[in-house]
């Protein structure tokens, strides 16, 4: 969407909105036609282009690696197939590094992790404006292309490794040893009397510490990603300003895509990695 369209205030707002589905107040469904409308449709409105994005670069990823393995041979692996192999060594060694348990999910979750929240953060180097004009023309009016600046994507996916820690942590050790996880622990003591007045103090504490571990995973990945999409936008506006604040801008914005780059790529690697430590702390015994 061009910014001589819109005042500064304006663009930015359009370029974080999300084209939003769902109920409005008259009781008829369809698309947010502003923010307002968006707010209006509740906590049941779904991101359509955070769905699309996300499917599509999920869809890519399976596409390319299956197709990787499908070549693969005995032979030296060249081009592709080499990088995927470098990929899934990368990946197999930090499994390998922080979890001592055994499970046959862990690498290939860590996997698919790792790959699809790169692909979704690398949609941030792709120019602001361009996917956003495209879909203008095609009569879209809103088009978010990263779906890790929303935080709908990035808390279905906290939530969905909460739920697995949870899972095997009561599975590896059982009901009861879980509640004496969250209830014997940081605090001990021998004299019963005691242990019943420091159960809820360390319910407390342990129940903070594990919902934290959701909400921090997903707010992290989401600050960051935000971020850096907020600092494109605004190196954008420049080009409006004229030719010498387009140059500016030009330099800018390459400069922050390079530095960016670093963060794409760390934020991908941190939540692989705190998904496979709160896994690891998932099967271990106290």
């Amino acid at each position: 969407m061009s910014s001589d369209s819109l005042t500064t205030t304006g663009y930015i707002k359009h370029h974080l909105q999300n084209l939003a589905y769902g109920q409005h107040p008259d009781g008829t469904w369809g698309l947010a036609h502003s923010a307002a409308e968006a707010r209006e449709m509740g906590f049941w409105a779904i991101h359509l282009d955070t769905m699309f994005w996300s499917v599509v670069l999920g869809a890519l990823f399976l596409w390319l690696f299956g197709k990787a393995a499908r070549k693969a041979t005995a032979d030296t692996p060249s081009g592709w197939l080499n990088f995927v192999e470098w990929v899934i060594d990368f990946i197999d060694d930090n499994v390998r590094g922080s979890f001592s348990g055994k499970n046959d999910l862990i690498a290939p979750l860590s996997l698919t992790l790792f790959v699809w929240i790169l692909m979704m953060n690398l949609m941030d180097l792709v120019p602001v404006d361009w996917i956003p004009q495209i879909a203008h023309l095609m009569g879209i009016e809103y088009m978010k292309v990263v779906p890790t600046t929303d935080p709908n994507a990035t808390f279905g996916m906290a939530l969905g490794v909460f739920l697995l820690t949870l899972y095997y942590s009561i599975k590896v050790k059982g009901p009861m040893g879980f509640a004496a996880e969250l209830t014997m622990q940081p605090f001990q003591a021998t004299n019963p009397i005691l242990k019943i007045i420091l159960l809820p103090i360390n319910f407390f504490l342990e129940f903070v510490s594990l919902v934290a571990k959701p909400i921090s995973l997903s707010l992290r990945l989401f600050g960051n990603l935000f971020a850096g999409e907020m600092i494109f936008i605004l190196i954008a506006l420049l080009f409006s300003g004229g030719l010498a604040f387009a140059v500016v801008g030009g330099v800018l914005q390459l400069g922050w895509a390079i530095f960016h780059i670093l963060i794409v790529l760390l934020q991908a690697f941190i939540f692989m990695t705190l998904t496979i430590v709160y896994l690891e702390m998932a099967h271990s015994h106290h």
